[in-house]
């Protein structure tokens, strides 16, 4: 199967604007200035802390030799504690061939404003001094992967630094064999068919019940189906409709999706101490679903599952 080219920079509706950090990316990479070479010393020098003062020199220069990531989070963004983990694991794994930059927009505001961003978790990825793709939201691993896999690809030519990350990473045939099923699954979400992919999962699931990795892949392909038709409005129809299970689970997703999970969750711990019979069932088989979403130290979900058990129990 042929990888998919990475999209041209566009601005992305209700995400992010390059067209400003290009203009100066672009003026950037004409300087005369040496390439920051790739970071060295163990897995955690290729996850960088970025601020306004060092962005020139971890992103734009260093750029020059290695695709550099760019992680815009805040710490108070749910679908951000879902994204970063996923980033610092892959380029941790990289050997060096990327590099994540992360940037804390509490403490670096003046990035979040030059990028115009309006939504996080945004990333954008760096090469040659510029911005060359970028995605907004929380994405699942199999899909972030593939597409810094496509990334890569189409710039090894041209920075020095990827091909030599590789050459001196282990031989990668003497790794463990992928598991068709989920090459097949990750295929189908990579390419946005969210149905093809949760049929995939579930078929992993029927015949091994226990498999965390596709429970976990399951729940997060369900979410971002559900959330890819979310509707902002479905939160004041449900305000006005406490009684309607359906109006409040769909309220919850969309207030999941727009990085609100603790108001999602105090909608749902309501639900079920105010519904009764299979509506509080729904109520309750829904929370614990999107609990699974974060991570389970998360104070927000360790705080709401504490209120879901004073209401239950």
């Amino acid at each position: 199967m042929s990888r998919p080219k990475p999209q041209q920079i566009v601005a992305m509706s209700g995400a992010v604007d390059l067209s400003a950090l290009k203009a100066r990316a672009d003026s950037a990479a004409r300087r005369d200035t040496p390439g920051a070479a790739p970071p060295t010393g163990g897995e955690r020098s290729w996850v960088l802390d970025v601020t306004e003062y060092s962005f020139q020199t971890d992103v734009i220069e260093r750029s020059m030799q290695v695709l550099v990531v760019v992680d815009l989070w805040a710490s108070w963004c749910g679908p951000c504690k879902q994204l970063s983990p996923v980033l610092e694991r892959l380029a941790a794994a990289s050997g060096g061939a990327w590099v994540l930059a992360k940037v804390d927009v509490d403490t670096s505001p003046r990035i979040l404003q030059f990028f115009g961003v309006q939504s996080i978790p945004t990333v954008i990825a760096f090469a040659g001094g510029q911005p060359v793709d970028a995605f907004a939201g929380a994405r699942p691993e199999p899909q972030v992967k593939q597409w810094i896999t496509a990334l890569l690809d189409q710039l090894r030519d041209q920075l020095p630094g990827i091909r030599a990350a590789e050459c001196a990473a282990p031989d990668a045939s003497a790794a463990e064999p992928e598991d068709s099923r989920f090459t097949a699954a990750e295929a189908a979400l990579a390419a946005g068919d969210y149905g093809a992919a949760e049929a995939a999962y579930q078929q992993i699931l029927d015949s091994e019940p226990a498999n965390e990795q596709a429970k976990a892949a399951l729940t997060q392909v369900r979410f971002l189906s559900r959330a890819q038709s979310a509707d902002p409005s479905a939160v004041a129809r449900a305000d006005a409709a406490p009684d309607d299970i359906d109006a409040q689970i769909a309220a919850a997703d969309a207030e999941v999706a727009t990085a609100a999970p603790e108001r999602a969750f105090e909608r749902l711990v309501s639900a079920v101490q105010r519904l009764r019979g299979e509506d509080c069932d729904r109520a309750r088989a829904h929370l614990i679903e999107l609990f699974a979403l974060f991570p389970p130290d998360d104070p927000r979900v360790t705080s709401a599952r504490r209120a879901l058990a004073r209401v239950l129990f």
